[in-house]
Formats: structure tokens, sequence, C-alpha cells
């Protein structure tokens, strides 16, 4: 019994322990899906902008182009394309210079050929300003202190000098209205003054020179625009005194040169008549001098056609030193063959009737010939310049 049932038991034991075994985990090796985020290193590429310095090779398909250097054809001076630049001082009327200028350009132009534009610059300065800018085409009519300064500033050269009636000076007068109670010069202390322009040698430098050497001290001081302006200023009562060019009458039949210094300015008066301004422009004391008469020259002359009675309402009260007369000045490039040419044609322009219409005329610069000077003409102006110690900006502004 106990066998059989050991037997039994065994057999029993042997089927449990199958069993088991079946029911225990079996080792496998499988493929498994991973469906969490793992962190992994992983090396991925990115792009970052970095310079980097390439060296290429560029083709380019151009066309060359060959600089040549052309020198610009420039028009010879005095021809038609380009005249010489004739310049006058606005020291008369603008029309009275213009029209007068172009009788005096188309005389010029048929003894030269050469061709010949005309202007007038609004002042002194401005004439100075447009040959020094245009150094080897201008032509300027310009007075002592003109050129002095000119040639300071720039090498302007002066090629000739005014003649009046045998003079190669003139000097200021001093004109008051004639019932004025100025009778010297102290008496211009506080004055208001007309002058032509500050840059004018007659009209300003001169009179302030010899104001300033006497101390005396004017008031105000009226930019006229020109000597007829300024004479007129006095006549209409713009002013008390007026300053202007003064060239010395000439005396009945010529019989001797009025004398600096020694016969009153206006010594005409003697006559006991009025001065009368006749067609041709001339103005006579008693008729012509060679008649008897007198012929007045000075500044009142240019305005005896709009004020016939301006010898009546003023008169001279006195006059500076003597003054070198104004000159034909050329820019300092100007070329000297051209200048030589023009100067000669002036000569003979100065002696013709023509010139009575132009710068010889009453109206106008009152001319009577011209001859070439040197520059040490002028030297008396720069020694009463470096005196005072006058500058262009003095003068000017």
């Amino acid at each position: 019994m106990f066998r059989k049932n050991s037997v039994w038991l065994i057999v029993g034991l042997l089927l449990l322990t199958f069993a088991l075994a079946a029911c225990q985990p079996e080792t496998v090796e499988v493929t498994r899906v991973v469906t969490q985020t793992e962190q992994v290193e992983v090396e991925v590429p990115v792009e970052v902008p970095v310079e980097v310095q390439v060296e290429v090779t560029r083709v380019v398909t151009e066309v060359e182009t060959e600089t040549v250097e052309v020198e610009a054809v420039v028009a010879p001076l005095g021809s038609e394309e380009r005249p010489v630049q004739v310049l006058f001082v606005p020291s008369v009327e603008a029309e009275t210079i213009i029209s007068g200028g172009e009788v005096m350009a188309a005389a010029l132009e048929a003894a030269t050929g050469y061709k010949f534009e005309v202007s007038v610059p609004t002042s002194y300065a401005a004439t100075i300003e447009e040959m020094c800018a245009s150094p080897d085409d201008t032509v300027g009519f310009i007075p002592a202190l003109g050129y002095v300064l000119a040639n300071n500033r720039c090498g302007v050269t002066v090629g000739a000098a005014a003649v009046r009636f045998g003079l190669s000076w003139y000097t200021t007068q001093y004109v008051v209205a004639m019932d004025s109670d100025i009778e010297a010069l102290d008496d211009l202390a506080g004055k208001t003054w007309c002058i032509p322009d500050f840059g004018s040698t007659s009209g300003y430098l001169y009179p302030s020179v010899q104001m300033q050497n006497a101390g005396i001290e004017v008031g105000e001081i009226v930019e006229s625009g020109g000597h007829p302006q300024a004479m007129l200023g006095v006549y209409n009562g713009e002013c008390d005194f007026a300053t202007g060019y003064f060239s010395p009458p000439l005396l009945p039949n010529y019989a001797r040169a009025w004398s600096y210094g020694v016969d009153d300015p206006e010594i005409w008066r003697a006559a006991g008549v009025s001065p009368e301004r006749t067609d041709a422009g001339r103005v006579f004391v008693g008729g012509d001098p060679a008649d008897g008469g007198y012929r007045i020259l000075d500044a009142r002359a240019a305005v005896a056609d709009t004020a016939p009675d301006i010898f009546d309402k003023t008169r001279i009260l006195g006059l500076t030193d003597k003054i070198p007369n104004d000159t034909i000045s050329f820019g300092p490039a100007f070329p000297l063959a051209i200048s030589a040419d023009i100067v000669s044609a002036m000569v003979d322009f100065a002696a013709s009737e023509e010139c009575l219409t132009s710068i010889c005329s009453e109206e106008f610069y009152n001319w009577t010939g011209i001859e070439p000077v040197p520059d040490s003409a002028y030297d008396p102006v720069r020694s009463l310049m470096e005196v005072l110690g006058m500058t262009e900006e003095d003068i000017f502004n």
C-alpha cells in the first residue's frame, strides 16, 4: 500500500514540477519598440554665418577706353567770341559811359582789328575785383587810388594816363551851397558829406586825408554814386558839402595857364556873368576862351544840362593837393603786344573829333590827351596810403 502510494506520490511530484517549469518565464531575444523620449547625443550639422575670404577670379567683359588729353581751344583775345573787356568806374552817369564807351570801342576796333565790350561795374571796388578775376582780358579806366589798390591786390599794370589840357594832374574841390555859412575847412566838422564813392581818389581819399590831418571830423558820409551826383547832393540840399574832381579853368585867349596855389579856383567869377552850357556840352563864361572868355572844367560842368544854375547856387570852398591823372590799366596777365596796340590807338583816338562824344566829352572824363606813364608816377598815392596806414579794407568797408 505504502509502496503504491509512494509511486503515486512520486508521479504527482513530477507532474507538479513540470507544471511549475511550464509557468516560469523564458529568456527570449526580442526587438524592442521604444515609445518614450530618450536623451541621446547626436551630432547634427548646423548652418552658422561665417565670413570667409574667397579668392575669386572674375571674368569681365569691358570696352576699353583710351584717355586722351585734349587741349581746350580758346578763342583769341579780341575776337567775336572773346572781346576785350573794357571797364569804366562809375564816376559819371552810366548811360553816358556806355554810349561814349561804344564810340571809343568802335574807333579802337577800326584801328586795331580787335573786338571790345564796354561795361560799368557797380563801384570802384567791383571794377578792381573784376580785373583781378579776369586777368588776361580786361582793360580798366581807373583813377590813381583804384590803380594802386588793383596793383597791390593782383598786379594790375598801368599802360597810360589821361592828359587834361596839357596837365597830367588834377585835384579835389570842396563844394558848398552859395548861401552856406561854411567859410573854411574847419567849418566842415560835423557836417554831412556827399562823396562819389569810397574808392574815389579825388572824391574821397585826398579830402579825407586832408581833413584828418587838420583834425576835422565830419558827420554823416553819403555815397552818391558818382562825381555829378555828389555835386547834385549839395545843389539839392541833401548834404552840407561835397567833393569831386577839379580841373583848372581855361583862361581868356589862352594867354596863360591857370596857376595852382596862386589863382582862385573860380577865377571866372571876375567876368560877372553866369556860366552857360553849349549844345556841344561845354560850359563857358563870356564865350569861348579863343574869344576872350573862360571855360569851366570842374565836376559841376557834367550836370550843367540838368542843373543849369548849379554854378549860381554852389561855390568852391577849397582844393586839395595835386593828384596824378586817371589811368588806362590792364589785367596782370593781359598780353603785352595787344596792350601796346590799344595804348597807341587810344593816343590817336584822344586827338580825334570822335573823342569829343566819348571820354573827351564834358559829361564823360573830359580828357584831352593820353600819354604813357610808368608805375612810379603813382608812388605819391602809395606814400599817402602808407603814412595813413590805409588798406583796401579801410576804403571799401
